[in-house]
């Protein structure tokens, strides 16, 4: 008699999926109110500071590609925002093992959008998947972002200029620069965000699918991939639930294995799938599938240990004093903090390592 094949748990990848997004949520909501502490006592040099929270350089990702970028060219570990770095190594490490895994497991961003995409699906009974005609061209929005700031960064910046944006008044502050656009948003920006979000209710992951400049970069890193959803043909009965839950609009029913730099690893695919072994996450064919619950924890170690390394070498608090950061967001509106207010390249004599480095 043949055995009976194996069925997942229903939703079990889901389950875990929203227990790692909660637990970071919640982190980056502490870290959110631990940074506004410190932004409020630093406003006053008789209070004394509340520790700042390295954890906000996350939200900081060009200032982190830079640091990144100036350290592979010359070896220097800038430490204005250390942990910025850090973070997105940790971010591009889970993206080399199973796709854009942050996207859908961690990304607070993309959380919002999902859920807010999951509100508009149970408001209009529906979620809209655009043509492909409008489709392509938008999703190339993304790319061509990304494709700037590669262009500016790699090719058009020395390591000199590099170093010189680094230690620019704006980069020091650039993560309060980043608390007061929140706080204190224009028209524009409460117009910008409103319609992202009333976007995000027709199209799921509006934001994520289309203008995502990072979510663009770790889909290109995540087609390096050896662990993809893979569709077991013998076991495949063709009812096509998968792509019709798949939040990228894969059409996972139709592929061997999953290749498009879309794929976040979410295993909505799996969930659905009505035959047990039929969707797997496999490094091959050929191999064993990895269970949704190795996933969490393989994608949920990547972070803890990167980070942790950061914290163990000393490569994770910035080297800015409270006395410094006190001054400066005190004078945070001069215009030397704009980010368009330029920076001067430091001179040909200057020493390699400068104040804000270490090597």
């Amino acid at each position: 008699m043949k055995k009976p094949i194996e069925r997942l748990k229903p939703k079990q990848g889901q389950h875990l999926r929203l227990a790692v997004q909660a637990a970071f949520v919640l982190l980056c909501l502490w870290i959110g109110w631990e940074f506004i502490r410190f932004y409020q006592t630093s406003l006053d040099p008789a209070i004394p500071p509340t520790p700042r929270p390295p954890g906000v350089e996350g939200f900081l990702p060009i200032s982190a590609l830079m640091t990144l970028w100036y350290f592979l060219q010359t070896g220097i570990l800038h430490t204005v925002h250390p942990a910025g770095m850090v973070i997105l190594v940790a971010i591009i490490l889970m993206s080399l093992v199973f796709k854009k895994a942050f996207c859908s497991w961690m990304c607070p961003v993309g959380f919002l959008s999902e859920n807010i995409g999951e509100f508009g699906k149970k408001l209009f009974k529906r979620n809209f998947v655009l043509p492909v005609w409008l489709d392509i061209p938008l999703r190339s929005l993304k790319y061509l972002m990304l494709g700037f700031l590669i262009m500016v960064v790699f090719f058009q910046m020395s390591a000199q200029d590099l170093r010189a944006f680094l230690d620019s008044p704006y980069n020091k502050v650039a993560d309060v620069k980043m608390l007061l656009f929140f706080a204190r948003p224009s028209a524009t920006t409460i117009y910008v965000i409103t319609g992202l979000a009333v976007l995000s209710l027709f199209v799921k992951n509006f934001w994520c699918r289309f203008l995502c400049p990072y979510g663009a970069l770790l889909g290109f890193v995540g087609l390096f991939s050896p662990f993809r959803i893979t569709r077991n043909d013998d076991a495949c009965t063709d009812c096509g639930k998968c792509a019709k839950v798949c939040p990228s609009a894969i059409k996972v029913d139709k592929v061997k294995r999953v290749w498009s730099d879309e794929c976040t690893t979410c295993l909505e695919c799996v969930d659905v799938c009505p035959v047990g072994h039929a969707l797997e996450v496999k490094a091959h064919r050929k191999f064993k599938g990895v269970k949704p619950v190795l996933v969490m924890t393989i994608v949920v170690l990547i972070f803890l240990l990167t980070t942790g390394f950061g914290m163990l070498t000393g490569y994770w608090n910035n080297s800015i004093t409270p006395e410094e950061y006190s001054r400066r967001i005190q004078e945070i509106d001069k215009p030397i903090y704009d980010h368009n207010y330029g920076y001067a390249p430091p001179e040909p004599s200057s020493p390699q390592t400068a104040p804000g480095e270490i090597q």
